[in-house]
């Protein structure tokens, strides 16, 4: 077994968080021991993916900062898919408050030890029993954080639509799972609604709705395949770049930042959080980025579990409640001309009031 990785005390933990920083600390500036310890496995990614482990973990340290003498966090990371019943499994020995899982391969595991172990809570990130990532019957101790992340990729598609000069744009996904292709689904329809709006004929590389066929990295970490995917879409035409692939979009940026030294004018989004913030050697590269309410949600899953109002169920990230946003355009808001961000906001309540439906529906 590995060892845990150990936040315990509160003012490291604060720090933490000030500084962005994915490395837990073994810090003990403190002589208070917190009450309750809430943990977290990771998926491979890792810790400092620049994406949704990152962002869980960072929920986590938004927890304890929010009560610093209650609640301690740790997490273990997982290198492999075997690692994760091992890694649950350890945390339960520890008696934890609350385990955080992170990912939709995480499902069956954490099904499993939910199902074997009833009094433990649990909290698991892009995965529900709706979108059959957890096998039935409902279990009520597992909180199930979930984004509706077709809603705001329909904001980005329709954006990248409004500013592409090629008349193509791509998008492409790490791999071909439910909550990677909710995002390419957004993309696609909001590139379709922006012609149907404007008569024009933007096309999308890399992923077509309707027949849920495209281009994947086979992998969230291998930089490699994301940059090789990239030139393939710039080759072809493509000025605007949409990975859904984790830490694999970071050689996509590399090869955006590339084709711009180059004398080419190619853009590119981030996915699951700001990229401007995680990922800010490329923000001038990132008209926005698709994001999900990951770090509030983990937060409030760990904190409703310290204080006991625990109930498990499925929280949805929406536009509506914030969960599911367009980041701000930082080095492009002068960029993305005043009309299209007008339509933009007119677009985003017809899908907060129902008379904008994207084809993919709700992950629940």
């Amino acid at each position: 077994m590995r060892q845990a990785f150990q936040v315990g005390a509160a003012l490291a933990a604060v720090a933490l968080l000030a500084a962005g920083c994915a490395k837990p600390s073994t810090s003990t500036a403190t002589t208070t021991t917190p009450k309750f310890t809430a943990c977290m496995v990771t998926d491979t990614g890792g810790i400092d993916d620049k994406s949704f482990n990152q962002s869980s973990w960072q929920g986590m340290q938004a927890a304890t900062a929010a009560e610093p003498s209650k609640i301690a966090i740790k997490y273990l990371p997982s290198s492999t898919t075997s690692d994760y019943a091992k890694n649950i499994s350890t945390f339960i020995s520890q008696k934890c408050g609350i385990i955080v899982t992170v990912g939709f391969l995480m499902g069956p595991a954490t099904e499993q030890a939910a199902k074997t172990n009833p009094k433990q809570k649990f909290a698991i990130v892009d995965c529900s029993y709706a979108s059959q990532c957890l096998p039935a019957p409902k279990l009520s101790n597992i909180n199930q954080l979930v984004f509706n992340t077709v809603q705001d990729s329909f904001l980005g598609g329709y954006l990248a639509a409004g500013m592409t000069k090629t008349g193509k744009v791509a998008t492409y996904g790490g791999e071909k799972f439910g909550t990677v292709t909710i995002y390419m689904d957004g993309f696609w329809d909001g590139v379709q609604y922006y012609n149907k709006q404007h008569h024009t004929k933007v096309q999308v590389l890399g992923w077509s709705e309707p027949s849920q066929n495209g281009t994947f990295a086979g992998s969230f970490t291998n930089l490699t395949a994301g940059q090789t995917i990239a030139n393939t879409f710039i080759h072809d035409g493509a000025d605007i770049i949409f990975p859904v692939a984790g830490g694999v979009g970071l050689g996509s940026a590399k090869a955006v930042q590339a084709a711009n030294s180059s004398g080419k004018h190619i853009a590119m989004y981030w996915v699951d959080t700001d990229g401007c913030v995680s990922a800010a050697t490329y923000c001038p590269y990132f008209i926005t980025s698709v994001e999900k309410g990951i770090s509030v949600a983990v937060k409030t899953a760990v904190l409703s579990a310290a204080d006991g109002s625990f109930k498990g169920g499925t929280y949805v990230g929406t536009l509506a409640n914030g969960g599911a946003v367009l980041a701000p355009f930082h080095d492009w808001a002068s960029k993305v001309p005043s009309s299209l961000q007008a339509e933009l906001k007119t677009v985003e309540q017809g899908i907060t009031s129902g008379t904008i439906v994207p084809a993919t529906k709700s992950p629940v």
